[in-house]
């Protein structure tokens, strides 16, 4: 996998190692020439790259754009107009209609915005760019072998920063592998035709797991005083575990015996909304590895076949502004100061910051919801200023 990054600061190097690396790969001189000779960077890219909204927004804030009166509105209309193919789809790839649905709505607003971006250009850039270079190199090689076998032409190749394109905003592996002709045209266009993208969405999410009898997960109500100190983050227990331990439904209903495993999130502290999560939610996450994202799929599939209203989409009940990346960096360089261990500080709160922060207010005595609240925030700031006075102190005894 190592050998596919072509990273080099000079973007015209980088043009000469993805030549070689194209030309290894065995690609004509139609792609290892003209092809890569007509690339050019775009700053923009790099700049939305390091602003993505998962990482920018409180979760009220990420939701509500996504699960809005639009969506749904528009959401139950394509429901309709689409019936006959979804009938089909939910039987050939068990994938029920209103996730497919929910997908659209948030990758594209049901096509409405699809992309305007070079995908040839954003995805070089991005390539060769050092954060993530391996994984776009793939995906532009990936590209290199749809435009040589003739499954898309350059002038298709509209799409997002990302290189994500059409209808459900594919990458070009997940079109490489998944693509379906739905409407036996002899091509798949997942730009144009409605079909082919959402037939191509219902096969790749049948093949990377989907389970056609089971939820994504639901909304829950934790008792007062839950015991925070018996879950831990990002990690699985049986649903019988969260039985024991007081959770139930949102109407105050008992979890069902339904033998299945469940994750707690919290996505903004205790003082918001809790979530159990299923296996289906993993499944989400592959099409897009964020929680706020696979939350918000979830939710708006929901609603969209007549479940009531989320109550915390009306209550916003931490009304708190969302951190900044640089606060986050820096929570995280001084909890690994204090020897809980975020990893390299990247200003995401993802799960080895949840657990340095829950391990961090288990030891001090905190709710241990594993989010950076205020409180999380002053009381570090109060821990490594007493540890600034404590150490000039003992090396004065010293001397």
């Amino acid at each position: 996998m190592a050998q596919a990054s072509i990273a080099d600061e000079n973007f015209q190097q980088c043009k000469v190692n993805l030549a070689e690396r194209a030309q290894s790969a065995g690609f004509s001189s139609y792609i290892t020439e003209t092809v890569i000779d007509g690339i050019a960077p775009i700053e923009r890219v790099i700049a939305l790259d390091k602003k993505q909204p998962e990482f920018t927004q409180t979760f009220e804030q990420y939701i509500k754009t996504r699960v809005s009166t639009y969506h749904l509105r528009v959401g139950r209309e394509k429901l309709i107009q689409n019936k006959e193919l979804f009938d089909d789809l939910e039987k050939k790839y068990g994938i029920p209609r209103q996730y497919l649905v929910s997908f659209w709505g948030l990758e594209t607003v049901f096509g409405k915005h699809k992309g305007k971006m070079s995908v040839l250009n954003s995805l070089a850039t991005l390539a060769c760019d050092q954060r993530r270079s391996e994984f776009f190199t793939l995906e532009l090689l990936n590209l290199f072998t749809l435009i040589d076998t003739e499954k898309v032409s350059l002038e298709q190749l509209k799409g997002s920063w990302a290189g994500a394109m059409g209808h459900m905003q594919f990458m070009p592996t997940a079109f490489l592998q998944y693509a379906i002709d739905a409407d036996n045209d002899g091509k798949v266009d997942i730009w144009q035709s409605e079909a082919d993208a959402l037939t191509t969405a219902a096969n790749y999410l049948n093949k990377i797991g989907w389970q056609s009898k089971e939820r994504w997960g639901r909304e829950v109500k934790l008792p007062e005083n839950f015991a925070f100190d018996k879950v831990a983050f990002d990690q699985y227990y049986p649903l019988s575990y969260f039985q024991q331990l007081g959770v139930l439904k949102t109407d105050s209903k008992p979890l069902s015996n339904y033998d299945i495993k469940a994750e707690l999130f919290l996505p903004s502290g205790h003082k918001g909304p809790a979530f159990l999560l299923y296996p289906n939610f993993n499944v989400i996450m592959k099409w897009n590895l964020s929680k706020s994202y696979a939350l918000s799929v979830g939710i708006l599939a929901n609603k969209l076949v007549g479940a009531k209203g989320v109550e915390f989409l009306q209550k916003s009940p931490t009304q708190e502004k969302p951190y900044s990346i640089v606060q986050m960096k820096n929570l995280q360089s001084q909890l690994n100061t204090l020897g809980f261990e975020t990893g390299e500080p990247d200003g995401i709160w993802g799960p080895k910051s949840r657990d340095a922060i829950r391990s961090f207010q288990l030891q001090h005595a905190l709710i241990a919801d594993g989010y950076p609240n205020k409180t999380v925030f002053s009381t570090i700031e109060s821990v490594i200023s007493k540890a600034e006075v404590i150490a000039p102190k003992l090396n004065q005894a010293s001397e």
